[in-house]
């Protein structure tokens, strides 16, 4: 896999804020339209939109960030091995931004653009019930004509929804149902419980890897939230939280004293 630095596609420095990422994308994706540069405007532009929809997300920013300190320049391919298309583009504002500089510039919008950009992979949907009305896009096998496999399974995820924000906002609020939290334990060295630092951990319930930021000096019984990481909500609402509760595992010589204390 061809190694990518996500700062240094937009470039931006790691230090930039959300403003400035933003605006770099902007600039970037005006620059590299299909319709402005027909030669290599569509490749370029599937490698901008990755970078955009991690550095966009703080969270995804976050992970990137840490496997980024721990890897250096193979972290791109450590966090496309835990982090599918969905993943990666869940949430993204790109499809509001390039119908912002459709209207702007006179360009394609958005679905004609990924249509050519993505093939058949692309859709776009819309619904209509009564007193609602919305429209999104999905993207299906993921891109690059590879369909992701579902992790430990080896079948075809089911589509999701990409860029799957809702251009207009007809859904009532009960159509939004959070996502369930979801608890699991880790069990750490006393070392590692003592100065922290990032701990891989797999998410067994949603198969995939993550690089967790242990706080130094966590004690047993403590807690560790990470948001949005628990079952994924339902119609637009929010996915639920997880928490990882800390067990500390004892050394070898303690285990072996606590035994010679319990003979009679």
């Amino acid at each position: 896999m061809n190694q990518v630095d996500y700062y240094q596609v937009l470039g931006v420095s790691p230090q930039a804020s959300q403003k400035e990422i933003k605006e770099a994308f902007r600039q970037l994706a005006l620059k590299y339209h299909p319709d402005r540069n027909p030669e290599n405007g569509a490749e370029r532009m599937k490698t901008i939109n990755e970078a955009y929809a991690v550095l966009s997300n703080t969270q995804r920013r976050a992970e990137y960030d840490t496997l980024r300190q721990q890897f250096g320049q193979t972290a791109h391919t450590h966090f496309r091995t835990s982090h599918s298309d969905q993943d990666i583009f869940r949430g993204s504002d790109i499809d509001q931004i390039f119908e912002e500089l459709a209207r702007s510039f006179g360009l394609r919008g958005v679905d004609e653009i990924f249509k050519d950009v993505y093939g058949p992979h692309y859709r776009q949907f819309e619904f209509r019930r009564p007193g609602m009305f919305g429209r999104g896009f999905v993207y299906v096998g993921g891109f690059g004509g590879k369909r992701q496999k579902a992790m430990g399974g080896g079948r075809p995820q089911r589509p999701l929804g990409h860029f799957s924000r809702l251009l207009q906002a007809g859904l009532g609020r009960a159509a939004a149902k959070r996502g369930r939290d979801l608890t699991d334990t880790i069990r750490l060295s006393a070392d590692q419980a003592r100065h922290g630092g990032p701990w891989a951990y797999t998410h067994q319930k949603l198969g995939k890897k993550l690089v967790v930021r242990i706080p130094p000096g966590v004690r047993p019984g403590q807690r560790i939230r990470l948001a949005g990481m628990g079952l994924p909500g339902r119609g637009d609402g929010p996915a639920g939280d997880l928490y990882l509760k800390v067990t500390i595992r004892r050394r070898l010589w303690e285990r072996i004293k606590k035994f010679f204390r319990r003979r009679p």
